[in-house]
């Protein structure tokens, strides 16, 4: 292969990155909204992401979809961000309560339902969003290692502590 050839290839492996990034960005926003607390996390998050699809594009097997694994990648590199924050701030500063939380009002139920995903543990809220975002009980066990029976079990646990916690805050 010349040259010409390599750098031709290179740029058609781009552009197809690019493309599929460009269809599927909805997943990266969610997965940063999902696992950050503020604006700078979320942009450092997503530039994590970005640089670990690209760096791992090349190992995408295409016999799943292309949807599917980036969002298996997204929540593994949020997840290992997650534990490296969890490690600085337990050992700089201490646990941070979150209680303060509780006190706000919310006035759309959108916002109140992001909060109490946000405040799942980070398996329960992966599969949350998963199901949220249409996918099955199949394509959430093997994004999450997890059998299918587990996964509609959990679902449904999530569901019902939801279904709880939103009561409670909306109408006390």
């Amino acid at each position: 292969m010349n040259t010409k050839e390599v750098e031709r290839n290179q740029l058609d492996l781009e552009n197809e990155f690019v493309t599929l990034i460009q269809r599927n960005e909805g997943i990266i926003y969610k997965v940063t909204g999902l696992y950050s607390n503020t604006l700078e996390e979320e942009q450092d998050l997503k530039q994590e992401i970005l640089l670990q699809a690209w760096k791992s594009f090349l190992r995408f097997r295409k016999d799943a979809k292309f949807s599917t694994w980036l969002y298996k990648l997204s929540l593994n590199v949020a997840l290992n961000q997650l534990k490296k924050q969890k490690q600085k701030i337990n050992t700089d500063y201490g646990i941070i309560a979150n209680d303060q939380m509780f006190e706000k009002n919310y006035d759309d139920n959108h916002e109140l339902l992001f909060y109490l995903i946000k405040q799942l543990n980070e398996v329960d809220r992966m599969m949350m969003t998963l199901y949220l975002e249409g996918y099955g009980n199949l394509e959430i066990a093997e994004i999450t290692g997890i059998t299918a029976n587990n996964v509609n079990v959990k679902i449904h646990r999530i569901k019902q502590n939801i279904i709880q916690q939103f009561k409670k805050l909306n109408h006390g």
